[in-house]
């Protein structure tokens, strides 16, 4: 006695419904997996600026005061000289290194600020003031 096996393949009908749901996936997934890279890099800028500012603030402890616009963010890395005199900074500095931004630009840095006694900030990812979306700036007034 022999058993047949009965072969089924798919139908034309099933290939092109798999298709067209697999399309509709791509449609609404891929936007969204694009964009996390950009949301990716804001957050990353957000927590530099933080990191930048708890360092600022024990300059600050150190010093009395924040370091000038002129001095910058340098006076981080090394000690500064000029107005105001940075009398107590911490040998070794209060940063290993300043980062850049996620866009390989400085971040940028105020004293005073325009949002607070210092403003320390990334343009964003056309490095230029101003702008909306992944291009607006970042600063440490955000929350």
């Amino acid at each position: 006695m022999r058993l047949q096996h009965k072969q089924r393949g798919l139908t034309l009908i099933e290939i092109m419904v798999v298709v067209v749901i697999l399309g509709i996936l791509g449609a609404v997934l891929v936007p969204r997996v694009m964009d996390n890279p950009d949301r990716a890099r804001i957050a990353k800028a957000k927590q530099d600026i933080q990191a930048i500012r708890s360092a600022l603030d024990l300059y600050k402890l150190d010093n009395f005061q924040y370091p000038s616009t002129d001095q910058g963010l340098q006076a981080l890395i090394v000690r500064p000289g000029g107005s105001p005199e940075a009398r107590n900074w911490k040998q070794g500095g209060y940063l290993e290194r300043l980062p850049q931004d996620p866009w390989s630009n400085p971040y940028q840095y105020l004293s005073p600020g325009v949002h607070g006694e210092v403003d320390v900030f990334s343009y964003g990812a056309d490095g230029r003031p101003g702008g909306e979306g992944i291009n607006a700036d970042i600063g440490s007034w955000m929350d």
